[in-house]
């Protein structure tokens, strides 16, 4: 088995992160604890929103992909991305993070 740190665990931490730097958070949906994925809806309110995606890079490394092509997008349109994925994964867990200040800083490499 590989070292993946448990998904519960990884939202616990990055809601603490958050809750030190003054960052809303919160957890949208709750998936398996052990092994389910994690979508990141990033709300920047004007700007917009984006929803990243776990991948694994070239290297064999953890990192982000935005789950849109066109990245930061209307809520409405992440909210029906995230609603079709967790049709297809019971499990996935989505942590949505408000950051109109564009302070929060993914914990990966953004693979585009």
């Amino acid at each position: 088995m590989s070292d993946r740190l448990k998904a519960g665990l990884w939202v616990q931490a990055q809601l603490r992160v958050c809750d030190i730097n003054f960052i809303s958070a919160m957890v949208i949906r709750k998936g398996d604890p052990d092994s389910g994925s994690v979508f990141l809806k990033l709300n920047r309110f004007s700007e917009g929103c984006a929803v990243f995606v776990p991948v694994t890079t070239i290297e064999g490394e953890r990192g982000w992909m935005h789950g849109l092509k066109n990245g930061f997008v209307d809520e409405r349109d992440c909210d029906a991305y995230i609603n079709r994925q967790v049709t297809r994964d019971p499990d996935l867990w989505v942590l949505e993070i408000e950051d109109p200040k564009k302070q929060y800083q993914l914990d990966a490499t953004l693979v585009e």
